[in-house]
Parts: C-alpha cells; structure tokens; sequence
C-alpha cells in the first residue's frame, strides 16, 4: 500500500460529492451557490470539504425529525388502526 492510498481525502470534486450524497452534480452546484454545502476555489478548481457534506447531511436528518410530527395525547397511532 502506498501513501497515497491511505491519506484520507478532505475535498471532493463536485461530481464526487454529488455521487457521494446519491445527487445529480446540478444539485450540488445549486446547493453551493444557495449556501447550503460550502465550497472553496483552488486555482480554478471548485472542491468541497468532506466534514461540511457531512454537517449538510446532519442539519438535513435534524430538520426532518423535529418535522416529524409527535404521538399526541388521545390521538391514535397509525400502528394502532391496524
């Protein structure tokens, strides 16, 4: 095994994060320029930081469970219709 296949990458190109997250490289370049997944320039390369896909993704699941609605009192739960 050689160096550089044990150095861990820290930037993707957008087309690796995009097949990283399972998205088109269209969405990553929205998601940039939205402010959503930062980016940095080098040279004329754009590149995106692994830990900030991976802070994306967690705001993403946090956001989705506080959407999710809770159990209220008096009202049945799905699983107990059936």
């Amino acid at each position: 095994m050689t160096d550089a296949e044990t150095v861990k990458k820290i930037l993707y190109t957008p087309t690796e994060a995009a097949n990283a997250l399972g998205i088109s490289r269209s969405t990553i370049y929205l998601l940039i320029a939205s402010g959503d997944v930062p980016s940095v320039r080098i040279g004329s390369c754009r590149r995106l930081p692994v830990d900030g896909l991976r802070r994306y993704v967690t705001k993403l699941a946090e956001e989705r469970s506080e959407a999710q609605p809770s159990k209220q009192a008096g009202q049945p739960h799905l699983r107990e219709l059936t």
